[in-house]
């Protein structure tokens, strides 16, 4: 038996969290941005936790397979005149995602803004019926 074991907890095996992915452009035009409206088939609560991956690169693995490189957002890219970021922010039922940064988003290279892919992970939560300051875990 573990620290973290209690016998009496139930165990719930059957929700599943979900993802989509989805394909955006950043221009000038969209203020380098894009309102993603969660699909209907996907259920999501308020206390949902979002996540948002970029999709970075796709790398071959040998036998000609192909695996696609996923980073969480937000990402921060260097370039020689400065940087930039992705970043998201959501609602519970869209996801906001946009570019950010210290250079002119006008001068970015089309590989960077154009036909981005992102996945974006509904991850089920509820809310834990108490909220115990730091002191009460540290002396669980």
């Amino acid at each position: 038996m573990g620290s973290c074991y209690i016998e009496n907890d139930p165990i719930e095996t059957g929700s599943l969290s979900q993802v989509f992915e989805t394909t955006v452009s950043f221009t000038n035009s969209n203020s380098y941005s894009q309102l993603v409206e969660i699909p209907a088939d996907i259920e999501v609560y308020e206390s949902d936790v979002i996540l948002v991956y970029w999709l970075e690169d796709v790398v071959s693995g040998g036998n000609a397979d192909a695996f696609d490189v996923w980073t969480p957002l937000p990402q921060t890219i260097y370039t020689n005149d400065g940087s930039f970021q992705y970043s998201f922010n959501h609602t519970f039922i869209d996801v906001f995602l946009f570019l950010q940064g210290d250079i002119n988003l006008d001068s970015l290279s089309l590989g960077l803004t154009n036909n981005q892919t992102f996945r974006i992970a509904i991850v089920g939560a509820e809310f834990a019926k108490t909220n115990p300051s730091m002191q009460q875990v540290l002396a669980l």
